[in-house]
Protein backbone atom coordinates (compact mmCIF):
# COMPACT_ATOMS: atom_id res chain seq x y z
CA UNK A 1 0.00 0.00 0.00
CA UNK A 2 1.32 3.42 -0.92
CA UNK A 3 2.53 5.56 1.96
CA UNK A 4 1.17 8.93 2.94
CA UNK A 5 1.40 11.85 0.51
CA UNK A 6 1.12 14.94 2.66
CA UNK A 7 -0.52 18.29 2.07
CA UNK A 8 1.30 20.52 -0.38
CA UNK A 9 3.52 23.30 0.90
CA UNK A 10 5.26 26.12 -0.98
CA UNK A 11 5.98 24.80 -4.47
CA UNK A 12 9.03 25.48 -6.59
CA UNK A 13 6.75 27.41 -8.98
CA UNK A 14 5.78 29.76 -6.15
CA UNK A 15 9.38 30.20 -5.07
CA UNK A 16 11.07 30.76 -8.45
CA UNK A 17 10.10 34.46 -8.75
CA UNK A 18 11.88 35.12 -5.43
CA UNK A 19 15.09 33.30 -6.35
CA UNK A 20 18.17 35.15 -7.61
CA UNK A 21 18.10 35.12 -11.40
CA UNK A 22 21.62 33.73 -11.97
CA UNK A 23 22.73 30.79 -9.84
CA UNK A 24 26.07 29.06 -9.51
CA UNK A 25 25.31 25.58 -8.16
CA UNK A 26 28.53 24.03 -6.87
CA UNK A 27 28.31 20.25 -6.74
CA UNK A 28 25.24 20.34 -8.96
CA UNK A 29 26.01 16.99 -10.61
CA UNK A 30 25.72 15.18 -7.29
CA UNK A 31 22.65 13.60 -5.74
CA UNK A 32 20.85 16.46 -3.97
CA UNK A 33 22.42 19.17 -6.12
CA UNK A 34 21.14 17.64 -9.35
CA UNK A 35 17.65 17.28 -7.87
CA UNK A 36 17.70 21.00 -7.03
CA UNK A 37 18.88 21.89 -10.54
CA UNK A 38 16.24 19.71 -12.21
CA UNK A 39 13.44 21.14 -10.05
CA UNK A 40 14.49 24.74 -10.80
CA UNK A 41 14.82 24.25 -14.54
CA UNK A 42 11.51 22.40 -14.85
CA UNK A 43 9.67 25.64 -13.99
CA UNK A 44 8.39 28.40 -16.24
CA UNK A 45 10.90 31.28 -16.47
CA UNK A 46 13.54 29.55 -14.33
CA UNK A 47 16.76 31.17 -13.15
CA UNK A 48 19.87 30.67 -15.26
CA UNK A 49 21.85 27.83 -13.67
CA UNK A 50 25.58 27.25 -14.00
CA UNK A 51 26.67 23.93 -12.48
CA UNK A 52 30.26 23.66 -11.28
CA UNK A 53 31.31 20.11 -10.47
CA UNK A 54 34.62 18.28 -10.26
CA UNK A 55 32.93 15.00 -11.30
CA UNK A 56 34.61 12.91 -8.64
CA UNK A 57 33.14 9.48 -7.93
CA UNK A 58 29.70 10.79 -6.85
CA UNK A 59 29.32 13.52 -9.46
CA UNK A 60 27.64 12.19 -12.57
CA UNK A 61 26.49 14.08 -15.65
CA UNK A 62 23.85 11.39 -16.17
CA UNK A 63 22.08 12.98 -13.18
CA UNK A 64 21.56 16.11 -15.30
CA UNK A 65 20.71 14.44 -18.62
CA UNK A 66 17.08 15.63 -18.36
CA UNK A 67 18.18 19.29 -18.46
CA UNK A 68 21.35 19.02 -20.55
CA UNK A 69 19.78 20.85 -23.52
CA UNK A 70 17.93 23.46 -21.47
CA UNK A 71 18.75 26.97 -22.73
CA UNK A 72 19.24 28.30 -19.20
CA UNK A 73 21.66 25.57 -18.10
CA UNK A 74 25.39 25.22 -18.56
CA UNK A 75 27.96 22.91 -17.03
CA UNK A 76 31.55 23.73 -16.04
CA UNK A 77 33.88 20.98 -14.89
CA UNK A 78 36.17 22.22 -12.16
CA UNK A 79 37.14 22.26 -8.49
CA UNK A 80 35.70 24.73 -5.97
CA UNK A 81 39.22 24.88 -4.46
CA UNK A 82 40.42 26.55 -7.68
CA UNK A 83 40.10 30.14 -6.53
CA UNK A 84 40.65 31.68 -9.97
CA UNK A 85 37.87 29.58 -11.45
CA UNK A 86 35.54 30.27 -8.51
CA UNK A 87 36.19 34.00 -8.88
CA UNK A 88 35.53 33.98 -12.63
CA UNK A 89 32.26 32.09 -12.33
CA UNK A 90 31.10 34.11 -9.32
CA UNK A 91 31.51 37.25 -11.41
CA UNK A 92 28.86 35.93 -13.81
CA UNK A 93 26.12 35.13 -11.26
CA UNK A 94 24.17 36.68 -8.37
CA UNK A 95 24.23 33.77 -5.93
CA UNK A 96 26.12 30.61 -5.01
CA UNK A 97 24.37 27.46 -3.74
CA UNK A 98 27.06 25.16 -2.39
CA UNK A 99 26.32 21.45 -2.47
CA UNK A 100 29.94 20.55 -3.24
CA UNK A 101 31.37 18.28 -0.54
CA UNK A 102 32.91 15.00 0.26
CA UNK A 103 29.87 13.51 1.86
CA UNK A 104 30.09 10.03 3.36
CA UNK A 105 31.10 9.31 6.95
CA UNK A 106 32.63 5.94 6.01
CA UNK A 107 34.87 7.56 3.41
CA UNK A 108 35.88 10.30 5.86
CA UNK A 109 37.10 7.62 8.27
CA UNK A 110 39.18 6.02 5.51
CA UNK A 111 40.50 9.30 4.05
CA UNK A 112 39.82 12.47 6.10
CA UNK A 113 42.22 14.67 4.13
CA UNK A 114 39.90 15.04 1.12
CA UNK A 115 37.09 16.21 3.40
CA UNK A 116 39.12 19.07 4.87
CA UNK A 117 40.26 20.16 1.43
CA UNK A 118 36.85 20.20 -0.25
CA UNK A 119 34.45 20.92 2.59
CA UNK A 120 36.52 23.53 4.47
CA UNK A 121 38.95 25.12 2.01
CA UNK A 122 36.55 24.79 -0.92
CA UNK A 123 33.80 26.60 0.98
CA UNK A 124 36.28 29.37 1.87
CA UNK A 125 37.14 29.70 -1.84
CA UNK A 126 33.47 30.18 -2.76
CA UNK A 127 32.83 32.59 0.13
CA UNK A 128 35.69 34.81 -0.95
CA UNK A 129 34.37 34.86 -4.52
CA UNK A 130 30.85 35.69 -3.36
CA UNK A 131 32.16 38.47 -1.10
CA UNK A 132 34.24 40.02 -3.86
CA UNK A 133 31.31 40.12 -6.27
CA UNK A 134 28.76 41.25 -3.66
CA UNK A 135 26.33 38.41 -4.19
CA UNK A 136 22.67 38.64 -3.29
CA UNK A 137 22.81 35.31 -1.49
CA UNK A 138 25.06 32.42 -0.49
CA UNK A 139 23.43 29.16 0.58
CA UNK A 140 25.52 26.48 2.28
CA UNK A 141 24.08 22.97 2.23
CA UNK A 142 25.02 21.29 5.51
CA UNK A 143 23.82 18.24 7.44
CA UNK A 144 22.08 17.17 10.63
CA UNK A 145 25.26 15.29 11.51
CA UNK A 146 26.86 18.50 12.78
CA UNK A 147 24.71 18.15 15.93
CA UNK A 148 26.22 14.77 16.77
CA UNK A 149 24.41 12.13 18.81
CA UNK A 150 20.99 13.27 20.04
CA UNK A 151 19.47 11.69 23.15
CA UNK A 152 15.83 10.59 23.17
CA UNK A 153 13.39 12.32 23.07
CA UNK A 154 15.32 15.45 22.12
CA UNK A 155 15.05 17.07 18.69
CA UNK A 156 17.93 19.23 17.47
CA UNK A 157 17.09 22.91 17.03
CA UNK A 158 19.21 25.38 15.12
CA UNK A 159 20.60 27.07 18.24
CA UNK A 160 21.97 23.85 19.73
CA UNK A 161 25.75 23.46 20.07
CA UNK A 162 27.45 21.63 17.22
CA UNK A 163 29.11 18.41 18.37
CA UNK A 164 30.42 16.63 15.25
CA UNK A 165 31.93 13.19 15.89
CA UNK A 166 33.36 12.16 12.50
CA UNK A 167 35.81 13.81 10.10
CA UNK A 168 32.87 14.31 7.71
CA UNK A 169 30.58 16.08 10.17
CA UNK A 170 33.49 18.10 11.56
CA UNK A 171 34.37 19.35 8.07
CA UNK A 172 30.74 20.29 7.43
CA UNK A 173 30.51 22.11 10.76
CA UNK A 174 33.72 23.99 9.92
CA UNK A 175 32.29 25.01 6.54
CA UNK A 176 29.06 26.38 7.93
CA UNK A 177 30.84 28.20 10.77
CA UNK A 178 32.90 29.98 8.10
CA UNK A 179 29.70 30.92 6.29
CA UNK A 180 28.04 32.37 9.37
CA UNK A 181 31.25 34.21 10.25
CA UNK A 182 31.31 35.79 6.78
CA UNK A 183 27.80 37.08 7.46
CA UNK A 184 28.75 38.50 10.85
CA UNK A 185 32.09 39.95 9.70
CA UNK A 186 31.45 41.06 6.13
CA UNK A 187 27.65 41.21 5.89
CA UNK A 188 27.55 38.48 3.23
CA UNK A 189 23.88 37.37 3.04
CA UNK A 190 24.47 33.73 3.96
CA UNK A 191 21.88 31.06 4.85
CA UNK A 192 22.58 27.48 5.91
CA UNK A 193 20.43 24.38 5.57
CA UNK A 194 20.97 21.30 7.75
CA UNK A 195 19.30 18.41 5.99
CA UNK A 196 18.52 15.00 7.40
CA UNK A 197 19.35 11.63 5.78
CA UNK A 198 18.22 12.04 2.20
CA UNK A 199 17.31 9.26 -0.23
CA UNK A 200 15.76 8.90 -3.67
CA UNK A 201 16.68 8.50 -7.36
CA UNK A 202 20.26 9.12 -8.52
CA UNK A 203 21.87 8.53 -5.10
CA UNK A 204 25.34 7.03 -5.27
CA UNK A 205 25.03 3.47 -3.92
CA UNK A 206 27.39 3.86 -0.97
CA UNK A 207 24.53 5.32 1.10
CA UNK A 208 22.20 3.00 2.98
CA UNK A 209 19.02 3.14 0.86
CA UNK A 210 20.59 2.69 -2.60
CA UNK A 211 23.17 0.27 -1.20
CA UNK A 212 20.52 -1.98 0.33
CA UNK A 213 18.24 -1.62 -2.69
CA UNK A 214 20.85 -2.50 -5.32
CA UNK A 215 22.26 -5.30 -3.17
CA UNK A 216 18.78 -6.77 -2.72
CA UNK A 217 17.98 -6.51 -6.42
CA UNK A 218 21.16 -8.50 -7.13
CA UNK A 219 20.43 -10.94 -4.27
CA UNK A 220 23.59 -9.88 -2.44
CA UNK A 221 23.97 -9.34 1.34
CA UNK A 222 22.71 -6.17 3.01
CA UNK A 223 25.50 -5.10 5.44
CA UNK A 224 23.80 -3.77 8.60
CA UNK A 225 26.03 -1.91 11.06
CA UNK A 226 26.06 -3.20 14.64
CA UNK A 227 22.58 -4.18 15.79
CA UNK A 228 20.85 -2.05 13.14
CA UNK A 229 19.45 0.24 15.82
CA UNK A 230 20.99 3.57 14.73
CA UNK A 231 18.09 5.98 14.15
CA UNK A 232 17.85 8.54 11.36
CA UNK A 233 15.37 11.10 10.04
CA UNK A 234 14.83 10.13 6.37
CA UNK A 235 13.85 12.82 3.85
CA UNK A 236 12.93 12.25 0.18
CA UNK A 237 15.29 14.10 -2.17
CA UNK A 238 12.69 16.26 -3.93
CA UNK A 239 11.38 17.41 -0.55
CA UNK A 240 14.95 18.30 0.44
CA UNK A 241 15.56 20.18 -2.83
CA UNK A 242 12.34 22.14 -2.38
CA UNK A 243 13.39 22.96 1.19
CA UNK A 244 16.67 24.39 -0.06
CA UNK A 245 14.81 26.51 -2.61
CA UNK A 246 12.47 27.73 0.14
CA UNK A 247 15.36 28.83 2.35
CA UNK A 248 17.14 30.41 -0.62
CA UNK A 249 14.04 32.44 -1.47
CA UNK A 250 12.69 33.22 2.00
CA UNK A 251 15.31 32.51 4.66
CA UNK A 252 16.75 35.20 6.92
CA UNK A 253 20.42 35.99 6.30
CA UNK A 254 22.72 34.72 9.00
CA UNK A 255 20.38 31.88 10.01
CA UNK A 256 20.47 28.08 9.73
CA UNK A 257 17.39 26.00 8.92
CA UNK A 258 16.79 22.34 9.71
CA UNK A 259 15.17 20.28 6.95
CA UNK A 260 13.87 17.02 8.38
CA UNK A 261 11.02 14.58 7.97
CA UNK A 262 9.29 15.71 11.12
CA UNK A 263 9.45 13.03 13.77
CA UNK A 264 9.24 9.90 11.58
CA UNK A 265 12.47 8.32 12.85
CA UNK A 266 13.67 5.11 11.20
CA UNK A 267 16.43 2.69 12.25
CA UNK A 268 18.71 0.67 10.00
CA UNK A 269 16.77 -2.54 10.47
CA UNK A 270 13.58 -0.80 9.33
CA UNK A 271 15.36 0.37 6.17
CA UNK A 272 16.59 -3.16 5.45
CA UNK A 273 13.18 -4.72 6.11
CA UNK A 274 11.43 -2.15 3.89
CA UNK A 275 13.84 -2.77 1.02
CA UNK A 276 13.45 -6.55 1.31
CA UNK A 277 9.65 -6.23 1.31
CA UNK A 278 9.64 -3.96 -1.75
CA UNK A 279 12.10 -6.17 -3.65
CA UNK A 280 10.52 -9.46 -2.49
CA UNK A 281 13.80 -10.76 -1.08
CA UNK A 282 14.35 -12.97 2.01
CA UNK A 283 15.46 -11.75 5.43
CA UNK A 284 18.46 -14.08 5.14
CA UNK A 285 20.16 -11.41 3.01
CA UNK A 286 20.67 -9.27 6.14
CA UNK A 287 24.22 -9.63 7.44
CA UNK A 288 25.49 -7.76 10.49
CA UNK A 289 28.91 -6.09 10.20
CA UNK A 290 31.14 -4.38 12.75
CA UNK A 291 29.78 -1.00 13.74
CA UNK A 292 31.30 2.16 12.30
CA UNK A 293 33.87 3.83 14.63
CA UNK A 294 32.22 6.68 16.56
CA UNK A 295 28.84 5.80 15.07
CA UNK A 296 26.20 8.34 16.16
CA UNK A 297 23.20 6.48 17.48
CA UNK A 298 20.44 8.99 16.80
CA UNK A 299 19.79 12.10 14.71
CA UNK A 300 16.46 13.92 15.00
CA UNK A 301 15.56 17.40 13.74
CA UNK A 302 13.06 20.03 14.76
CA UNK A 303 12.16 21.74 11.46
CA UNK A 304 9.69 24.33 12.71
CA UNK A 305 11.87 27.24 11.61
CA UNK A 306 11.69 26.02 7.97
CA UNK A 307 7.97 25.34 8.37
CA UNK A 308 7.48 29.02 9.18
CA UNK A 309 8.84 29.77 5.69
CA UNK A 310 6.18 27.52 4.14
CA UNK A 311 8.19 24.32 3.80
CA UNK A 312 7.38 20.78 4.85
CA UNK A 313 7.96 17.28 3.46
CA UNK A 314 5.23 15.94 1.17
CA UNK A 315 6.22 12.26 1.11
CA UNK A 316 6.48 10.06 4.18
CA UNK A 317 9.05 7.25 4.39
CA UNK A 318 6.84 4.52 2.94
CA UNK A 319 5.76 6.60 -0.06
CA UNK A 320 9.29 7.79 -0.74
CA UNK A 321 10.72 4.29 -0.48
CA UNK A 322 8.19 2.88 -2.94
CA UNK A 323 9.19 5.52 -5.50
CA UNK A 324 12.89 5.02 -4.81
CA UNK A 325 12.98 1.24 -5.04
CA UNK A 326 10.88 1.34 -8.21
CA UNK A 327 13.36 3.80 -9.75
CA UNK A 328 16.40 1.61 -8.96
CA UNK A 329 14.55 -1.40 -10.33
CA UNK A 330 14.01 0.46 -13.63
CA UNK A 331 17.38 2.16 -13.83
CA UNK A 332 19.99 -0.61 -13.77
CA UNK A 333 21.55 1.27 -16.67
CA UNK A 334 22.42 4.05 -14.19
CA UNK A 335 23.72 2.09 -11.18
CA UNK A 336 25.25 -1.09 -12.56
CA UNK A 337 28.23 0.73 -14.18
CA UNK A 338 28.84 2.55 -10.88
CA UNK A 339 28.88 -0.62 -8.81
CA UNK A 340 31.31 -2.33 -11.18
CA UNK A 341 33.85 0.51 -10.94
CA UNK A 342 35.36 2.56 -8.08
CA UNK A 343 32.53 1.60 -5.76
CA UNK A 344 33.57 -2.07 -5.66
CA UNK A 345 36.95 -1.20 -4.12
CA UNK A 346 35.30 1.09 -1.55
CA UNK A 347 32.88 -1.71 -0.62
CA UNK A 348 35.72 -4.17 -0.09
CA UNK A 349 37.67 -1.73 2.09
CA UNK A 350 34.70 -0.61 4.16
CA UNK A 351 32.84 -3.88 4.74
CA UNK A 352 35.74 -6.38 4.84
CA UNK A 353 35.52 -8.88 6.33
CA UNK A 354 31.82 -9.64 5.98
CA UNK A 355 31.18 -13.34 6.37
CA UNK A 356 29.72 -14.66 3.16
CA UNK A 357 29.23 -11.18 1.68
CA UNK A 358 30.08 -11.09 -1.98
CA UNK A 359 31.19 -7.65 -3.09
CA UNK A 360 29.44 -6.05 -6.04
CA UNK A 361 31.28 -5.69 -9.30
Amino acid sequence: MMGEIRAEHASIAELVPSLPRRLLVAGGAGFIGSAFVRLCLEQADPPAVTVLDKLTYAGNLANLAEVAEHPRYRFVRGDICDRALADRLAGEVDCIVNFAAESHVDRSILDPDAFIQTDVYGTYSLLEAARKHQHQRFLQVSTDEVYGDVEEPQLSVEGDPLRPRSPYSASKAGAEMQCLAYHATYGLPVVVTRGSNTYGPYQYPEKIVPLFTTQALDRLPLPVYGDGGAVRDYLYVDDHARGIATVLARGEAGQAYNLGQGGQLIDGMKVAETVLRLTDRPASLIQYVSDRPGHDRRYALDSRRAAELGWGPELDFDAGMELTVAWYRRRRDWWEPIKSGEFAEFYRRNYHPVAGAAAPG
